[in-house]
């Protein structure tokens, strides 16, 4: 059941700890840098991402860095290995629409296809959910994989827009996620009502 909706600049944690069946979502620190850059480094995981220079040295040290300043990222550990596993963040934060989105998400390719983004966002939702109408995510136009995962989680695309990334303006696609139908329907299918 959805809790009743407060001020969200006064209640809303930005990097929570959150626990799952498998994930554990924690702050990121600057002490995550070596775990995430052994995943990050992985040339593949960027095929289809818009900024496909995070896995060079450099690229990957401007994402990160800019994670750390977010002042939202969280660090995703599967619990049962303590390895970490990637990580994912909050922004856009639009307090007076409700809304705020979802991103920068990116998990080892060991964990594509299986629960781990599933329960990623899941988690990262259901924290927003008490105060958030509407969740945004924004999916590079070519990135099919990460499409296809947004429809999967029930996101639905809105519309195509541009947004700047490392200086250029990229192609995406701008899926929402309206959080009351999206509980309840998780309800439903947890034989809860």
């Amino acid at each position: 059941m959805q809790a009743a909706h407060s001020n969200p600049q006064a209640d809303f944690d930005p990097q929570p700890v959150l626990r799952g069946p498998s994930l554990l979502l924690r702050p990121l620190v600057a002490a995550d840098r070596e775990a995430l850059w052994e995943v990050a480094r992985d040339r593949l995981l960027w095929a289809l991402h818009p900024d496909q220079t995070r896995f060079e040295s450099a690229g990957f040290e401007r994402f990160f860095q800019g994670s750390l300043e977010s002042g939202s990222a969280l660090v995703v550990v599967d619990q049962h290995t303590g390895r970490v596993v990637g990580s994912s963040r909050y922004y856009d934060c639009e307090p007076a629409k409700r809304e705020l989105a979802i991103g920068y998400t990116f998990i080892a390719r060991d964990c594509w296809g299986g629960d781990v983004n599933r329960e990623l966002k899941h988690l990262m939702i259901e924290h927003a959910a008490p105060w958030a109408d509407r969740i945004w995510f924004h999916v590079g136009k070519g990135n099919l994989r990460s499409r296809r995962a947004m429809e999967k989680i029930g996101a639905r695309a809105e519309f195509e827009g541009l947004r700047p990334q490392n200086g250029e303006m990229i192609d995406f696609i701008y899926y929402a996620l309206d959080v009351s139908p999206w509980l309840a329907a998780q309800g439903a299918l947890n034989g809860r009502d």
